[in-house]
């Protein structure tokens, strides 16, 4: 079988491989689909801490081609989604329930190969079954579903109150979604226009656009906001964007006894103020990854197919893929999220043909 392993910065090597072999408690999974994100594109230029060469691919759906023993009910043929995240369960995160902060945490496509092969072994436990009726190719972005999921659930959301999400990228439009379904009005910010069109679409109440060389909220965004707050700031705010300013707007905007969950990720540093939190009594909660969140991701997708679409803005073929994080890195186009398409998705009929590399979902 074919595999696409990134083994330096930039330069990805198409191998041929043996096909795995069938292990007690193991799928061997014909993958479909495989979707890209922003750690995709950090592992692909060596920027993050995972070990080169290593196979990518972390968000993936695919058919189930043979099973070993399980007590879940899946079978062969069956098309699934994958949690990709392993922990030990036994260090102390483990076993206070937060496995999704295991220090021995690991995951296929970062740490381990992962979905960029036509054929991978994964353990039973992690198969999700995919929704009858959601299709396979939008089941692969069950992972950052399951991620804006657990962001939300962190910061324990109440239905009838205003959230502000900051950033209308895939995990923050995918938050407002569910924040949506839970009842909580929303109110999205960002920096780009098309994006809080689509973050209107996505279920938010009114939208802010943020110009960075200007404060944030200028007086008639200010004006909104407290007229949907009664005047006391949003009860949750959600950062999405893992700028350290949209941090300390956060800080700033929230409500007295308010919670801020920060999910944007950043190796830089933001100045916090050491009194707004103490005076406001404020809860400041991390988020990573989530609680196998994987079926409610997938049912979150099932419910809402057009917004998920709505996410898709380019697809590749397998032998693209070099293409398709080029573009990502330049920037040049309006990118969401890239679709990959392998070939068992092209040769079976279960997702549309791209007529050509990079064409628009």
């Amino acid at each position: 079988m074919l595999t696409a392993r990134t083994v330096a910065r930039e330069t990805i090597s198409y191998e041929e491989v043996a096909e795995p072999v069938l292990e007690q408690g193991r799928a061997l999974v014909r993958i479909h689909h495989v979707t890209l994100c922003g750690t995709d594109l950090h592992i692909w230029e060596d920027d993050y801490p995972a070990e080169l060469p290593v196979v990518q691919g972390h968000e993936f759906s695919g058919v189930v081609e043979a099973i070993g023993h399980n007590a879940a009910g899946i079978r062969t043929g069956d098309r699934v989604a994958v949690s990709p995240m392993t922990y030990c369960g036994t260090c102390r995160p483990c076993l206070q329930g937060r496995f999704n902060v295991c220090r021995n945490i690991s995951c296929i496509g970062c740490y381990s190969d992962g979905a960029l092969v036509e054929v991978l072994s994964v353990p039973v436990d992690k198969l999700c079954p995919v929704p009858e009726g959601l299709a396979l190719e939008l089941a692969a972005m069950a992972e950052p579903a399951s991620i804006a999921m657990q962001a939300v659930n962190r910061g324990r959301p109440a239905a009838g109150e205003t959230a502000l999400v900051l950033g209308s990228g895939p995990i923050g439009l995918l938050a407002t979604l569910y924040l949506t379904d839970l009842g909580v009005d929303v109110v999205c910010a960002d920096t780009e226009a098309d994006r809080l069109e689509l973050a209107r679409a996505f279920g938010a109440v009114d939208t802010l656009l943020v110009d960075p060389a200007a404060c944030f909220p200028d007086a008639e965004q200010a004006a909104r906001l407290g007229r949907l707050t009664e005047g006391y700031g949003p009860g949750l705010v959600l950062e999405a964007t893992g700028a350290p300013s949209s941090l300390e707007n956060a800080i700033r905007l929230v409500a007295g006894a308010g919670r801020i969950v920060q999910v944007g990720i950043s190796a830089r540093s933001a100045t916090v103020s050491m009194k707004d939190i103490p005076f406001k009594e404020l809860d400041l909660l991390g988020s990573r990854n989530s609680l196998n969140l994987i079926p409610g991701g997938l049912a979150l997708l099932a419910r809402h197919p057009d917004q998920a679409r709505a996410l898709m803005t380019h697809r590749f073929g397998f032998a693209d893929l070099q293409q398709a994080y080029e573009l990502m890195r330049s920037r040049t186009e309006k990118v969401g999220k890239i679709l990959i398409e392998m070939p068992a998705a092209l040769g079976s009929g279960t997702g549309p043909e791209t007529a050509f590399a990079g064409a628009p979902a």
